[in-house]
């Protein structure tokens, strides 16, 4: 069955498997989400350079680096089934530094960070809804990123919640946490 209009039901993983593969939906809870229409081709362009730069950095490193479309199934049980899991995202970038977390489908588990380039569409759940879940879930290291103003937003975690942010913008460089060693400068992300 695929939900319309977002009408409630609460929706598991095993729900999501049998929906079309055109259709890109995230579960929030057990609430379907529309992950259409396509993101601009400023939001592409960031999360190109943010990938790119990852992904040069963590070659031949035990983390590893995966764009969207890739399932995040969020659970604190890693043993949970697919009726069982009621949260499945498709961040922009996951990186997974826990290879136990890697399967055919995706990541069962959070990954370290997650970065999510905020689209009109988007931007509310991904800077409320999302913000909130990554913490609950323990992802360390979460980028928020504005193509439009050219800003990005950096939680991490320490103990069970997240610091406020570090506020990126202009010449600034980012150094992650996460990462150890690894820096973009915004220059180089949002470059036209």
């Amino acid at each position: 069955m695929i939900p319309e209009n977002k009408e409630y039901k609460k929706y598991t993983y095993a729900d999501y498997l049998v929906w079309p593969d055109e259709e890109r939906w995230e579960l929030i809870n057990g609430e379907a989400w529309d992950m259409s229409p396509a993101p601009k081709s400023s939001h592409q362009r960031v999360c190109r350079e943010i990938l790119g730069n990852m992904w040069i950095y963590l070659k031949d490193k035990p983390c590893e680096v995966f764009p969207a479309p890739f399932d995040v199934r969020l659970v604190k049980d890693s043993q949970a089934n697919e009726q069982d899991i009621y949260t499945t995202v498709q961040p922009d970038l996951s990186v997974v530094c826990n290879k136990d977390k890697i399967d055919e489908k995706g990541c069962l588990g959070a990954p370290d960070l997650i970065v999510e380039v905020l689209s009109p569409s988007t931007a509310l759940k991904d800077e409320s809804q999302k913000l909130k879940l990554y913490e609950e879930y323990g992802v360390r290291e979460y980028w928020i990123v504005n193509p439009e103003a050219e800003y990005i937003m950096i939680y991490k975690l320490t103990g069970p919640e997240f610091n406020k942010p570090d506020y990126y913008k202009g010449d600034d460089i980012i150094k992650s946490d996460v990462l150890t060693g690894f820096h973009i400068g915004l220059n180089d992300i949002f470059r036209k």
